[in-house]
């Protein structure tokens, strides 16, 4: 059988693997947005300690990001043959949301050099920005131009071309998410989070 070029979805359509898909989707966006919001507790601390950026910024940010993350979970429950449209949809906002999201960090890192991060941390993250932003224009423009949802795809195809591209986009975007996480580490390693309980009232 020869090589099949697929997107992240297409891996996970079919049972048994659309379970685990689905169940690692949903995962991904409830760590995911627990990293958006640790980020923004982390960049809201440092703006009252050292003003260099509206607060409303870093806001708009996560709530981007939370929308995006939204998207994966609608993403993982709604297949991609079984209701396209859905599907689809999610992926609009958790690709789109997400690659915003990324830029937005990018430009409040720039913001807080160097009290808060490094040049280099910025230049990397703001490197995995424009490959993500670049990568997600052709992405939709091509999945728009696919006229059939298939797993299957032989290449003398009409849509092959749009197919293979659309899948390479949307795997450079997905691995430009988690590359760009990983740029959080160095700042969640100097800090530290705790939870509060207060009973308010007689028991």
């Amino acid at each position: 059988m020869p090589f099949q070029f697929q997107k992240t979805s297409d891996t996970g359509t079919t049972p048994p693997e659309s379970g685990i898909f689905g169940f690692m989707i949903n995962f991904s966006a409830f760590l995911g947005a627990a990293t958006m919001y640790t980020r923004y507790k982390i960049v809201e601390k440092q703006n009252q300690t050292t003003y260099f950026s509206t607060p409303v910024f870093n806001l708009v940010s996560l709530v981007l990001g939370l929308v995006g993350c939204i998207g994966m979970g609608i993403v993982a429950n709604f297949q991609e043959l079984a209701v396209p449209v859905v599907h689809d949809g999610g992926a609009l906002l958790a690709f789109v949301c997400g690659v915003v999201y990324t830029l937005l960090q990018s430009v409040i890192s720039y913001k807080s050099c160097p009290q808060w991060n490094s040049l280099s941390t910025c230049h990397v993250r703001m490197a995995i920005s424009a490959v993500s932003c670049a990568a997600v224009i052709p992405m939709i423009a091509c999945a728009s131009l696919i006229s059939i949802t298939k797993l299957e795809w032989n290449p003398k195809e009409k849509d092959y071309v749009y197919h293979v591209v659309s899948a390479i986009c949307e795997w450079t975007v997905a691995f430009g998410f988690i590359f760009y996480f990983l740029t959080f580490i160095h700042d969640f390693q100097s800090v530290t989070l705790r939870i509060s309980t207060e009973i308010n009232g007689d028991v």
